[in-house]
């Protein structure tokens, strides 16, 4: 393994990160399993971040992907593609949108610009709303719109700007504050923000979840609250859902139906899940906003034939087999589970999140400060003791990220649960 990373260090970028002290070669996987390079076996609770959704090695989507690449691999959008049109088809209905279009990419990153490149050419207008705390993508567009530091490496951007609270429940100006409060303070602090503008804001984007900055969330029906806002002004809401879509948060199939008082997002983004480590993304938007381009344009890879065979198996499973309402049940008994064991663990701020998208924060023993040394710590732990798990954060925030494949069993959460606990109380 040493070999193996000496060699990527070599001809791989400093910035591409790897988890671990000693990087881990995964070489292949069953269910919620994998395997490393050393024969070592895992319980998977990161799915590749969010992206084997439903289990590894699906055998319904590795016989879709072998019979469509037997047939043929790639066409591009130049031509009629018959897996992509039912893919959309099926993923236009489920959508909520109204005469919906879907368009395909090939990653979120892309997804989330070409939301963007959509809200922007529509309404005239390069100003962005976001989240404060957020992550839409590594692209030079999705950069300049991402509230988190740590993953925004450049100020220069073709959009301007303006962040706005609410992404985050627990930490910032309105913490105190109940729901109600907290909703109406970031609903006026959405008004002052659109006071500071010129006229025309294209859209806010906002995770429903925030997937990097730690699996934080509003009270359910701030996004309404906003919509209704932004109904006034003109203003498009896109719905990032890359990690909170295809009913990973147990009690939605999508994470803004939490807000859907008023009614479904503009534009809505996904990625990760649908193709279990294919590489698909995608937007959904009405007719009016997609068809609004005045200029040719194609995709290269986005609707690939084997993606989209792909996406088709796997939703198909998941939809059959109610793996969102697995997520709700053992997700429901993982989150409680998790809240039990690290109760009276100093290092734990807070256990957060719904369905299998649990997050743990964690800040240094009887303050408020994050934590990394400790997310760090209880990431080596849980892997040298057959687990993994992901890690994230925003502004001063440290927290460990659990999201296993939808097709978790109660006895592989409760098998995880304890190797988490183990490392926690041995901070």
């Amino acid at each position: 393994m040493s070999s193996l990373y000496d060699r990527h260090r070599a001809v791989i970028p400093d910035w591409v990160a790897l988890y671990y002290r000693h990087p881990i070669e995964l070489t292949h996987g069953e269910g919620r399993h994998v395997w490393d390079a050393d024969g070592n076996r895992y319980l998977d609770f990161f799915g590749g971040i969010l992206t084997t959704m439903t289990a590894h090695a699906l055998p319904e989507v590795t016989k879709a992907v072998a019979e469509q690449a037997g047939r043929i691999i790639h066409s591009s959008t130049l031509y009629l593609n018959r897996p992509m049109v039912e893919l959309a088809e099926r993923i236009a209905a489920l959508s909520g949108i109204p005469d919906a279009r879907v368009f395909f990419t090939t990653s979120g990153t892309e997804a989330n610009d070409t939301a963007l490149l959509l809200a922007t050419a529509y309404t005239g207008s390069n100003q962005i709303l976001a989240m404060r705390n957020s992550y839409h993508g590594r692209s030079f567009s999705t950069v300049g719109i991402t509230g988190n530091r740590s993953w925004s490496p450049t100020s220069l951007s073709p959009l301007q700007t303006l962040y706005v609270h609410g992404g985050v429940r627990s930490r910032g100006p309105y913490a105190g504050l109940s729901d109600e409060r907290f909703t109406e303070a970031c609903v006026a602090d959405l008004e002052d923000v659109l006071g500071q503008t010129r006229a025309g804001v294209a859209a806010l984007i906002a995770e429903p979840i925030q997937g990097v900055g730690g699996f934080t969330s509003p009270p359910d029906g701030l996004y309404a609250a906003f919509r209704r806002v932004l109904d006034r002004h003109g203003i498009l809401w896109i719905a990032d859902e890359v990690q909170t879509g295809w009913g990973r948060t147990g009690e939605h199939f999508w994470g803004w139906q939490a807000h859907g008082q008023a009614g479904p997002p503009d534009i809505l983004t996904f990625a990760k899940g649908i193709g279990n480590g294919m590489s698909i993304g995608g937007v959904v938007a009405r007719a009016e906003i997609m068809n609004s381009l005045d200029a040719n344009s194609i995709s290269t890879f986005g609707g690939s034939p084997v993606t989209m065979a792909a996406g088709l198996a796997n939703l198909t499973y998941l939809l059959d087999h109610d793996l969102q309402g697995n997520a709700r049940r053992v997700g429901g008994l993982l989150i409680e589970r998790l809240r039990a064991a690290t109760a009276g663990v100093d290092a734990v701020r807070e256990v957060r999140g719904r369905g299998l998208m649990i997050g743990i924060e964690l800040t240094e023993p009887g303050t408020d400060r994050a934590n990394p040394d400790a997310a760090a710590a209880v990431l080596e732990a849980t892997r040298q003791n057959g687990l993994l798990i992901g890690k994230g954060g925003g502004h001063n925030t440290s927290a460990l990220r659990i999201a296993p494949p939808l097709s978790l069993s109660i006895a592989e959460a409760e098998e995880g649960a304890a190797i988490l606990e183990q490392a926690l109380r041995n901070l």
